[in-house]
This record gives C-alpha cells, sequence and structure tokens, in this order.
C-alpha cells in the first residue's frame, strides 16, 4: 500500500494476528488462498456458539465489513456466529438479553448509547457469560464488566482529522453526526474541534434516510458558503455528501470517517480527500477470536487497555491497493 499512509495511534496487532493464525490449523497461506471467504480447516475445540449485537441501521455497509471478520474468525474456531442489530437503543439492549437467556458462550456488544445497555451487559457477566465491546463506547467497557474493548479511540480519530484539515488549508468545517445521541459520533466531532484551527460546526442527519442526509447536507453548504469542508463519520454517508456537495454548486472538500467500496473509488476519483480508516474487519475477526482465545486457553488481551485498530488517514494514493480489498468486503 501506498506509504502515504498516516497512521495516528499504535495499533499493536501484528503479535495478535500472528498468535490467532498460530492457533489455526490453516495458518497464512491458506488464509490468503481462501481470499477472505472463510474456507480451510480449523481447530479441533469444542463447538462454541458467540452472539454479536450492534447499533447498526438497516443497509449500513460498515456492519458487512465488520461481520465478514467475525464470520471469518468463527469459521477458523469452530464458532456458531449469530448476529443480531437494532439502531433503537432498547431493542439493542433487548437482543443481549435474548442471548443472555439463549446461554450463548459469549457476546460482543456495542456501546454507542452506553446507558441503555448496561444492565443488558451487566446480566450477560452476571450469568457467567464473557462479553467483548467493539466499536464504541471504550470508556464504558470495562465498568460494565467486559473482557476488553476492540477499536479505535474516537477522541484521537477526530483529532487526526482537525490535523489533517490544518495541513490542507481548510477554514470552516461541518462535521455530519447521522445518528442523534450515538456517543462516539459526538467524540469524533469533539476531536475534531479540539485540534482544528478553523471553525467547526455539527450537523444532525437521519442517516437511515438518505433524502434526509442529502437534503440537511445540501441545505447547509447552501446556506453558507464559506464552508470548505464536510466531515462525515460514515461511508454511507459519505457518498450521499458529495452528492449533496455538486447539487449546492460548493467547492467544499468531503472526507470521512471509515471505508468502503464506494469510499475506496471516491478517493481514486479525487472526489474525496481523505479517509479515517478503523479496520472494522478486525473489530469482528478480534472479537471472535477473544472470546474463543478466553474460553479455551484463560487468555484477555489488551491489558485493560483498548485493543486499537487505527485511525489511519488513507487518501487517493492508497485507493487502488485497497480496492482490491473493499471490493472483497474486507476493508
Amino acid at each position: 500500500m501506498a506509504r502515504s499512509t498516516r497512521v495516528f495511534a499504535a495499533v499493536a496487532l501484528a503479535a495478535l494476528l500472528s498468535g490467532a493464525a498460530a492457533c489455526s490449523d490453516s495458518g497464512g497461506k491458506d488464509a490468503e488462498e481462501n481470499d477472505g471467504d472463510g474456507g480451510g480447516g480449523g481447530v479441533n475445540t469444542p463447538r462454541m456458539e458467540i452472539a454479536m449485537v450492534t447499533h447498526s441501521a438497516p443497509g449500513d455497509t460498515f456492519w458487512d465489513i465488520v461481520q465478514s471478520g467475525a464470520e471469518q474468525a468463527a469459521a477458523k474456531d469452530n464458532v456458531e456466529f449469530l448476529y443480531a442489530n437494532s439502531e433503537k437503543d432498547d431493542e439493542q439492549a433487548r437482543l443481549v438479553q435474548t442471548f443472555v437467556d439463549k446461554k450463548v458462550d459469549g457476546i460482543i456488544v456495542t456501546l454507542a448509547k452506553p446507558e441503555a445497555m448496561k444492565s443488558a451487559v451487566q446480566a450477560a457477566v452476571d450469568a457467567g457469560i464473557p462479553v467483548v465491546t467493539i466499536n464504541s463506547g471504550a470508556e464504558f467497557s470495562k465498568e460494565y464488566g467486559a473482557l476488553s474493548h476492540i477499536g479505535q479511540e474516537e477522541t484521537v480519530a477526530g483529532e487526526a482529522v482537525g490535523e489533517e484539515l490544518n495541513e490542507r488549508g481548510r477554514e470552516k468545517a461541518v462535521c455530519v453526526i447521522h445518528e442523534q445521541g450515538n456517543v462516539g459520533l459526538e467524540q469524533r466531532c469533539a476531536g475534531v474541534k479540539e485540534t482544528f484551527s478553523g471553525s467547526v460546526r455539527n450537523l444532525t442527519v437521519d442517516g437511515a434516510s438518505k433524502p434526509n442526509v442529502l437534503s440537511g447536507i445540501q441545505a447547509e453548504l447552501e446556506a453558507d458558503g464559506s464552508v470548505d469542508s464536510v466531515v462525515t463519520l460514515n461511508a454511507d454517508v459519505a457518498a450521499a455528501a458529495v452528492e449533496a456537495k455538486d447539487a449546492a454548486g460548493s467547492d467544499a472538500e468531503v472526507a470521512t470517517f471509515d471505508l468502503n467500496k464506494d469510499v475506496a473509488a471516491l478517493l481514486e476519483s479525487r472526489k474525496l480527500t481523505f479517509a479515517v480508516d478503523q479496520q472494522p474487519y478486525l473489530q469482528g475477526y478480534l472479537a471472535v477470536d477473544e472470546l474463543w482465545l478466553y474460553e479455551t486457553n484463560g487468555n484477555v488481551i489488551g491489558g485493560g487497555q483498548t485493543v486499537l485498530t487505527g485511525p489511519a488517514i488513507v487518501t487517493e494514493e492508497d485507493a487502488p491497493e485497497l480496492k482490491k480489498f473493499t471490493e472483497r468486503g474486507t476493508r
């Protein structure tokens, strides 16, 4: 990959990944040949059942990538992988409780709205079911009794974006929050404000409705022609922001958090200036591996700290190499 990629936080995963591969009968060569599709050999440990419950809205491609990673690890680890999601916090908590009642062997959960999830996570812990949190709510993970948290530090990621905007000479940014009340999204925008020398205004839209996203961003750009940067917090919202910018006749640059095949194409065509990659595939893969390692060998990764999967800034120079991974749904 082009070496213009800038990593803003140490991601100490090489040893972990090599160790996880060593635990499997199918090591690196087989995994490469399988091209991320979950084939090849596996472990001979007893069958486990691991559930993941996220705050994903319908159609959010970010979570498809997370699931791809989890499914790959599950195939290797002799795990039955169960997935459920709801953007409604009470429903997400209910889904966790359903898996507690089912007595699964481990639960992976996101804490986008942590207060709503607290009792459900603690019910799992009280029932003796190990929990790993991913993606959001890192600061609540240990308090709620989870083994570890896997993801990026959202404030740090936002700070990296603010610094990148400074390097590009930007002066006025809009940070688009696509899910109201999501603490991780709020932390990202707060991080941008912390390091960006210009001004930042938050704009809240309904990420589940593309027309709402388009109209909201377009209206913002039409109302204020001095906005020179739009920062989106989701790959699908990024594509809509490019459309909205064009419809508004704005010269603002668009940057985004997260990566998928559409973002890679937009980076290559320079319709997006940069993206923040938090490697969601790793979040799913390592979470399943963590629960398998805990069950079979008593391991806990991270040493009480977040297991970082990002952030890294990627640009048009990185896009050609990234495309082969984004097209198969693993980046």
